[in-house]
């Protein structure tokens, strides 16, 4: 999953800042949706893990039945939160 792909596939753009905030909301909705029908492990990971920069992923049980995919999305929460807005 490339990043840039992810961000044109649900904004329209690889441009976060020239996303408009209904833009933005309906794309964490359609991202949400697809979140929810994915059943690739790394693939649902990786649409949780951007859901969770821009402020929209579910709460880790609704999101990860398997404990230790909870533990990992905590990790990795625990990461972006240490390096904090740029």
């Amino acid at each position: 999953m490339d990043f840039d792909d992810q961000l044109r596939r649900y904004f329209g753009t690889s441009d976060l800042e020239a996303v408009t905030a209904d833009a933005l909301t309906a794309g964490i909705e359609k991202m949400r949706v697809d979140l929810g029908l994915e059943r690739d492990r790394p693939r649902r990971f990786a649409l949780w893990s951007l859901l969770y920069m821009l402020g929209g992923s579910p709460d880790l049980d609704i999101a990860f039945k398997d404990e230790a995919d909870q533990e990992a999305a905590r990790d990795f929460m625990d990461m972006i939160d240490r390096v904090g807005p740029e």
